[in-house]
């Protein structure tokens, strides 16, 4: 499994696990709803510093 595909299924369960939705989450994080929607979609193009800043809400954080 590739890392983009673990990482939007551990957003996706997180998120759920914490009772959020995605609006929910993206104000928490700082972050745009549709930054949310693309992350838990897998995308392959995202700005690794906004990833971290979702992360941090469940002690995780993406290195290089």
């Amino acid at each position: 499994m590739n890392l983009n595909k673990r990482l939007s299924e551990f957003l996706k369960e997180k998120r759920k696990q914490a009772q959020l939705t995605q609006p929910e989450l993206a104000a928490k994080a700082g972050v745009g709803l549709r930054f949310i929607r693309e992350l838990e979609q897998g995308k392959t193009s995202l700005r690794m510093d906004k990833v971290n800043q979702v992360l941090k809400l469940f002690g995780q954080e993406l290195g290089p």
